[in-house]
């Protein structure tokens, strides 16, 4: 999926110092961040073949259960996640 001008434009509405793109509470960075748990819970949901609050995954024998935080490094710095963690792992 292509990302729109306007997407951008949002995005960059604020910028006003390099450091606001690319410091450490930057827009780099704070993207990386949510486009990594985004798709770390959409693994999860695959994974366990449910949505997350979905009534199909009661009893199942495994089940989300919490998440847990690791630091990744990126080529923007390091990067705190939380990541999801189900019962079986």
């Amino acid at each position: 999926m292509p990302v729109s001008d306007q997407l951008i434009d949002q995005l960059l509405a604020n910028y006003k110092f390099p450091e606001d793109l690319l410091g450490e509470q930057g827009i780099l960075k704070q993207l990386a961040k949510k486009l990594a748990e985004r798709a770390l819970e959409a693994e999860m949901e695959q994974y366990l073949g449910y949505a997350k609050h979905d009534a199909v995954g009661k009893n199942t024998g495994n089940s989300r259960n919490g998440k847990s935080r690791k630091s990744v490094r990126t080529i923007h710095g390091d990067i705190e996640l939380e990541t999801p963690r189900d019962r079986n792992a």
